[in-house]
């Protein structure tokens, strides 16, 4: 699938946000390896913690239908450069992304910087960190 139509996709996803509080939608699009697309959109809440972001909505939602190998994620927000993931994202998409996967950024304008995981969050905490045996 090329970049332009998986934002396409974010964008799409972005007009279902739930966002009264901050008015900052967010839309996600995630293409796993059989090529299904998994959207996802921010969803807030009056206690602000427990919000969740598009990138984890789309991730979670592959996730819970059993997908693991993913491809590309696109996300988009009404903002002058390429939307960034917030730090929790980066966490979690550095659980179940490769390295070398490719995330795309994109803005209201839809221009585009895509990264690489590696790229997006270099030094990462990994499951492997947690292995004591050592």
């Amino acid at each position: 699938m090329h970049k332009s139509d998986l934002v396409d996709k974010a964008v799409e996803a972005m007009k279902q946000a739930y966002v009264p509080y901050s008015k900052f939608p967010v839309g996600a699009a995630l293409l796993t390896a059989d090529g299904t697309v998994y959207t996802g959109c921010n969803i807030e809440n009056a206690a602000y913690p427990l919000a969740c972001c598009a990138e984890r909505v789309a991730i979670f939602k592959a996730i819970s239908d059993g997908c693991t190998v993913f491809e590309q994620l696109a996300v988009t927000a009404e903002t002058d450069r390429p939307v960034p993931p917030c730090g929790s994202c980066r966490q979690v998409m550095s659980e179940f992304f490769p390295k070398d996967m490719v995330i795309h950024l994109a803005n209201s304008n839809r221009e585009v910087t895509t990264l690489r995981m590696e790229e997006l969050l270099p030094y990462s905490f990994q499951a492997e960190d947690m292995d004591h045996s050592h």
